[in-house]
């Protein structure tokens, strides 16, 4: 299920969000209509990709269900990485999984840059070798220490240390790449949570930004 874009308002010491923008401001009642350029909506990046469409990515979905449509922010969450067609290779008690499908609703890390040529070109093998590993075994799994963020990171630890990097901690990773992208993930879901029960959801500016 898609979900309609989200806007933005600034207006009167305000920051109107919504799905479409009122022709008055519900705080002040002026006519956002004839409010100018200042005042235009501006639409959100929606931070959710559809990770088979994600080539070489960390992905990070809801264990059950999608980000939009129930979750509450505390369930547990699934990580995997997509090859070069966007099939996600991902852990679990079951062992390793090659996802065509399921993944439609991600949080998206990209893992390699375009000028990265030999690594574009053995990322494949590079991947399904190492799904391969006898760690990665079904009587492997332990739900705390051996899951599928271990999985995911130790492969980009092992990309890592082919191209001669010092390897990452699970610390280091959260605060490097997953943090940025989690917390904006964040505040729209909780944006999209509001606009749930109503149709606009107001947040006053701080001071200093009013000026601004």
């Amino acid at each position: 299920r898609r979900a309609m874009a989200l806007l933005r308002v600034r207006h009167c010491r305000i920051l109107l969000y919504c799905r479409r923008a009122p022709p008055r401001c519900p705080a002040c009642g002026g006519d956002l209509r004839c409010a100018g350029l200042a005042s235009a909506p501006v639409r959100l990046r929606n931070p959710f990709r559809h990770g088979h469409g994600q080539p070489r990515a960390f992905l990070i979905r809801p264990s059950h269900g999608t980000f939009l449509d129930g979750y509450d922010g505390h369930s547990d969450l699934h990580v995997g990485i997509t090859n070069s067609q966007g099939v996600v290779y991902n852990y679990d008690q079951e062992g390793v999984h090659r996802a065509g499908g399921g993944w439609e609703q991600c949080i998206s890390i990209p893992l390699v840059q375009p000028d990265m040529w030999e690594l574009l070109q053995h990322w494949d093998n590079l991947l399904e070798e190492f799904s391969l590993e006898e760690a990665w075994l079904p009587h492997r799994y332990e739900e705390q220490q051996h899951n599928c963020f271990t999985f995911a990171l130790a492969f980009v630890n092992r990309v890592r240390q082919g191209r001669s990097r010092e390897p990452l901690s699970k610390a280091q990773f959260t605060e490097s790449f997953l943090l940025p992208r989690t917390r904006e993930a964040s505040r729209y879901l909780t944006l999209h949570q509001e606009l749930a029960h109503r149709d606009v959801y107001i947040v006053p500016l701080a001071e200093q930004e009013q000026d601004s």
